[in-house]
């Protein structure tokens, strides 16, 4: 991961909301999404956020006439929409295309009658899944939030011996995948009632997991595993991803094959990806424990340990029907992570398994070791036993109808400007 002028911590915008300090979307950022004036009926298009304000690209490639002919021609598949296309393109491309928007919204930049045109307020505009989602693969890589959970279900046995050796995962379900906003009702499914009788009706212990999403750019044959160092130029950027799960289901039907009906009814979203070219000041050593199994040869590599780690500060907060505003109940890094993003990537192709561009890895929950730090209802109220009380006096122990989770995540590091992913928001509906 390279560090070069994009990330300079003093470059300021012509935009002057990405100037603020406080926005999620500075100069140093400038993540995708894929979006529309809303209510119009325009073609979908991919914007990248600056400040409060949303640069549309197929306004952009048009408007200015100082673009190189090697940045129209990265800029083509942006114009039209097609997010997919332009990650298969790889790493030189995107870079490229970094190098000149940071240089077109850099205050004094000659762009900036053009571009202004191009500039659309993020309050008017709808989102849709920043691209297409061939494939979803959830892990399971918060050891806090898998030690925790498996205490509540195996006691004796909390963590099973093959969690330190391999990245743990589970194939999900692309289609159920929404953008923030999204809105669901409440799965219905077959838990455990007296005995070893089940019963079918709406699961009664809705909760929320916090992730990470990790977007596929260059993929690679049927065939092929990725090394550690390709797993790293393959991903394109990172979203918030909440992959809401229904416990009591989940409980019943994870032995033997693990996650069906509990994990696939949805999973959110948020509708920016953030490059890991902005994320690369942010990257940090990653080893585990040296009590702990080390991983092996495919597994490892000098750039992992150097700066395999991502320091990213994560929020959930939950806002219930009669509530004004959303409260904190929790919060996380993804420091915590026992695996890192290219371990992911590399054991997922280990078997020649072919990543696509667009295909999503989700992260599995992302706890903190400490109090308050847990990435779901389940260990925040210790399996359902001690309810949660947040402010205002309302009690959870799971989520209720009406309820909304929103996910948020700032990545900082002092002497950097601070950037973030937007908000992953979603909200639970009454079973049909």
């Amino acid at each position: 991961m390279t560090i070069d002028f994009t990330h300079d911590p003093a470059l300021r915008s012509w935009v002057a909301s990405a100037n603020t300090g406080d926005t999620d979307f500075p100069l140093q950022n400038l993540p995708y999404a894929r979006l529309r004036r809303a209510g119009s009926h325009e073609p979908w298009r991919i914007g990248v956020a600056i400040g409060d304000q949303v640069l549309d690209l197929a306004l952009a490639r048009d408007a200015a006439a100082h673009w190189t002919a090697a940045e129209r021609e990265a800029l083509a598949p942006l114009a039209a929409g097609d997010l997919n296309t332009f990650m298969s393109a790889g790493q030189a491309t995107w870079r490229t295309v970094r190098h000149a928007l940071s240089r077109a919204l850099t205050e004094g930049s000659a762009a900036r009658a053009a571009l202004s045109t191009a500039l659309v307020a993020q309050s008017a505009v709808e989102f849709t899944l920043p691209c297409r989602i061939g494939d979803y693969t959830d892990f399971y890589t918060g050891i806090h939030h898998a030690t925790t959970v498996g205490k509540l279900f195996r006691p004796d046995n909390p963590l099973l011996p093959n969690y330190k050796w391999v990245p743990i995962g589970y194939h999900g379900r692309s289609s159920s995948i929404g953008v923030s906003g999204q809105a669901f009702h409440r799965p219905k499914g077959q838990y455990k009632g007296e005995g070893d009788t089940p019963q079918f009706g709406p699961c009664k212990r809705l909760d929320y997991e916090l992730e990470l999403g990790a977007f596929i750019g260059t993929g690679n044959a049927l065939g092929d595993a990725l090394s550690m160092e390709q797993a790293e130029q393959a991903i394109f950027g990172v979203t918030l991803l909440n992959d809401w799960s229904a416990r009591d289901v989940q409980a019943w039907e994870y032995q033997p094959l693990g996650p069906f009906l509990a994990k696939n009814f949805a999973s959110t979203i948020s509708p920016w990806i953030v490059t890991m070219d902005a994320l690369a000041p942010y990257r940090v050593p990653f080893a585990h424990p040296e009590s702990d199994p080390q991983p092996l040869p495919y597994l490892d590599s000098a750039f992992n340990r150097e700066q395999g780690g991502l320091d990213i500060d994560l929020e959930v907060l939950l806002q219930g029907e009669q509530m004004a505003a959303p409260v904190t109940v929790s919060r996380s890094n993804f420091r915590h992570a026992y695996w890192t993003l290219a371990q992911m990537v590399a054991h997922h192709s280990a078997n020649g398994c072919n990543l696509q561009p667009g295909d999503l890895l989700g992260t599995g929950t992302q706890s903190g070791p400490e109090a308050g730090q847990g990435g779901s209802l389940l260990e925040l109220s210790n399996g359902g036993k001690q309810p949660l009380t947040l402010e205002g006096g309302e009690q959870r122990t799971f989520l209720q109808d009406g309820d909304s989770v929103v996910i948020r995540a700032k990545a900082r590091r002092e002497g950097r400007a601070t950037i973030g992913f937007g908000d992953c928001r979603g909200t639970v509906l009454p079973a049909r």
